[in-house]
């Protein structure tokens, strides 16, 4: 899971970029790199990036916690701050 998390916060973030840079200076990062925006490299890059932010909104409904981006517990964090 924590795979899944890190993988879609990187997905997510060039998403994100990718709209500040259409913003910003009206030009589609991804577009250019797949040599237009309906070429199948930017629809998979497109579906990759809106898979990972609906992933990224579900998987802490899943887990029943916050979304965890480091392998450790609480109980590991824990008992390293009381050795600290």
């Amino acid at each position: 899971m924590v795979i899944a998390n890190f993988i879609s916060y990187i997905l997510v973030i060039v998403g994100a970029l990718n709209w500040g840079l259409y913003g910003i200076f009206n030009f589609n990062l991804v577009s250019w790199i797949f040599q237009g925006p309906r070429t199948i490299g930017s629809i998979i890059i497109y579906s990759l990036i809106t898979l990972a932010a609906i992933w990224l909104i579900i998987s802490p409904i899943i887990t029943g916690e916050g979304l965890k981006l480091s392998g450790r517990s609480d109980e590991e964090r824990e008992a390293k701050r009381e050795n600290a």
